[in-house]
C-alpha cells in the first residue's frame, strides 16, 4: 500500500536581498539556496511527522544557473521515498522574477518560464515515535 504522503510537495518563495550578494554581478553564493532547501525540508517533516526532523545529507546537488540579488526564488521539495524514519526529497530552486538594474534602480521582470538554478536530492530523518 502506498503512503499518502508520497508526492507531498512544499513550495516557498523568497526575495533575495542585496545584502546577500558576495560576488561580482550581484551573485549570491550557493549556500543561500541550500538554506532555502533546509526550510522546505523542515516544513515537509512537520507536515508528515509533527517534528522538524533533521536534514541528514544531500546525495546530489547541481548548480545550474546563477542566483542574483534582486531575484525572487521559488524553492520546492517533493517527497519521493518514505522509509521508517527517513524521507528522501527531490529539491529544486528556480528564479521566478529577476531585477533588471540596467533598466532602472527598481526595474524587474517576471521570468516566464521560471529558470531552474539548483536541483538536489536530500534525506530528512525524523525521531522514532515515543
Amino acid at each position: 500500500m502506498s503512503d499518502p504522503n508520497l508526492g507531498l510537495t512544499v513550495i516557498h518563495r523568497r526575495y533575495v536581498p542585496y545584502s546577500h550578494a558576495h560576488y561580482g554581478g550581484n551573485l549570491v553564493d550557493g549556500a543561500y539556496t541550500l538554506g532555502l532547501f533546509g526550510d522546505v525540508a523542515t516544513e515537509v517533516a512537520i507536515r508528515m511527522d509533527g517534528d522538524e526532523g533533521l536534514l541528514a545529507g544531500y546525495s546530489e546537488i547541481r548548480f545550474l544557473g546563477p542566483v542574483r540579488a534582486g531575484d525572487v526564488l521559488e524553492a520546492g521539495a517533493e517527497v519521493v521515498r518514505i522509509g521508517r524514519r527517513s524521507r528522501e526529497l527531490r529539491l529544486w530552486a528556480q528564479v521566478v522574477a529577476r531585477a533588471e538594474p540596467e533598466r532602472g534602480a527598481s526595474a524587474a521582470r517576471v521570468v516566464d518560464p521560471p529558470e531552474r538554478v539548483v536541483e538536489a536530492v536530500a534525506t530528512v530523518v525524523v525521531p522514532t515515535a515515543t
